[in-house]
């Protein structure tokens, strides 16, 4: 009796498998390939990297402005405008860093 059971219990399983392979999955990826995904992805944080780093250079502008003449907040005026504009340069070559990252890796 338990193995009609068993065996009932299995073919009811494999009746509700049919059913859930008939299910789609929305592609995720909209149809991008993955190369097109990176790109995408570089450009948004290259854009949020380099308007982030536009704010810091005037920040790194108030600082110089109200350092008053000291040397120890002079120092540290001039640390956030190399860091703000080292984040230029890498959020404006966002794109062109990927493309080679990918040219690299031989993915298109």
């Amino acid at each position: 009796m338990k193995k009609i059971a068993y065996f009932i219990t299995i073919v009811g399983w494999l009746a509700l498998a049919s059913t859930v392979f008939a299910v789609t999955i929305p592609d995720p990826l909209g149809g991008k390939t993955f190369g097109k995904l990176l790109t995408d992805i570089a450009l948004g944080v290259g854009t949020l990297i380099a308007g982030l780093s536009t704010i810091m250079f005037m920040v790194a502008g108030i600082m110089f402005l109200f350092s008053a003449g000291s040397p120890d907040r002079m120092n540290k005026a001039k640390a956030a405008l190399t860091y703000a504009i080292i984040g230029i340069v890498i959020g404006l070559a966002a794109d062109a860093i990927v493309t080679t990252i990918k040219q690299i890796i031989g993915v298109t």
